[in-house]
């Protein structure tokens, strides 16, 4: 009896370390913190470029990873709240783009490892110290848009011959050396400048008066989450007050706008799932070092660009990574 006792208790504890074995083979569900600047409609594609990246690292939403997705809607006075409403739930990692959201993510934690997505240099907006070694809990894939201006501006003379005077649209958030680089870039080129500077959507018509009655040959959208975040609308000025818009991103143009250069937005957000696994897997974020961004394309919408009577010189055309002919 005493055996069969013995033999009943072996292996009831062997059935609970086996149980205990299996429940520790299931992976944790980690979770994501995305926060995004604008809404999930406009930024559909770029949020599917990290996903894919993720799925394409093992990364499966479901099964063993998470994404909880807050969105300012172009707000940025809705980041500070919103980040720190996912960092108090308790997420493992922190992905965010743009500098408003960078410096709400930053201020709200010192301690969940952050990802950014960034169109400017971080360095130079007092973000981290180095790109190399970042330190501290962010890092993430940057682009530079003060070594894009130049070639902006002498796509956008090349397309507009007679370009004299172009008008820099700009929002607040846009770092000062943006502004300040696109002004050089233009007047080394023999262009004059005319500053429009928006704070809110109801402003943006009377920019684009400002800017035809300025005598604006043509307008540069700098870069700018709040911006990106309301492009049809600045699409349909564009158009309506027949004024040839440059602007950085590819999604602009596929929208209606008339020509951009400049990194491939989706690419960047592919790689920075990379930097999301290596930190799941334990990487500390600030000794992984700050990617550039790597590939840049030129993208033009013709249909657009017949709309106002340009016609587009077979230089730019030939070197065009897309042409858009429908919008």
């Amino acid at each position: 009896m005493t055996d069969r006792r013995t033999f009943v208790c072996v292996g009831v504890a062997f059935l609970g370390l086996g149980s205990s074995r299996i429940q520790s083979q299931t992976p944790r569900l980690r979770r994501i913190g995305f926060l995004g600047n604008a809404s999930p409609a406009t930024a559909a594609v770029q949020v599917e470029s990290f996903r894919q990246g993720l799925r394409d690292l093992g990364w499966i939403e479901g099964r063993n990873v998470t994404i909880e997705d807050r969105w300012a809607d172009g707000n940025p006075d809705r980041l500070a709240p919103l980040a720190d409403d996912l960092v108090r739930s308790g997420v493992d990692i922190l992905v965010v783009s743009g500098t408003p959201a960078m410096r709400a993510a930053k201020q709200t934690t010192t301690t969940t490892p952050i990802v950014f997505v960034l169109l400017a240099n971080p360095v130079v907006l007092g973000l981290v110290p180095s790109l190399a070694r970042p330190g501290g809990n962010m890092t993430g894939v940057a682009s530079q848009f003060e070594e894009l201006i130049t070639k902006q501006m002498q796509l956008l003379k090349e397309l507009l011959p007679r370009l004299s005077r172009v008008a820099l649209l700009h929002h607040p958030e846009s770092m000062q050396s943006i502004l300040t680089a696109a002004e050089v870039a233009a007047r080394g080129l023999g262009i004059a400048v005319q500053k429009l500077g928006v704070t809110r959507e109801a402003e943006f018509e009377s920019a684009f008066k400002a800017a035809r009655s300025g005598r604006a040959d043509a307008v540069h959208v700098l870069p700018s989450p709040f911006l990106g975040a309301r492009r049809a609308r600045l699409i349909e000025l564009a158009d309506r007050y027949r004024l040839p818009a440059f602007y950085e991103l590819r999604i602009f143009v596929q929208d209606g706008g008339l020509i951009s250069y400049g990194p491939s937005i989706d690419d960047m957000w592919r790689r920075s799932a990379s930097y999301v696994d290596r930190i799941l897997k334990g990487a500390r974020p600030g000794d992984l070092a700050i990617e550039r961004a790597s590939k840049f394309e030129l993208v033009i919408n013709l249909k657009t660009a017949g709309a106002l009577g340009l016609a587009v010189p077979q230089s730019i055309l030939q070197r065009a990574d897309e042409l858009i002919r429908s919008s």
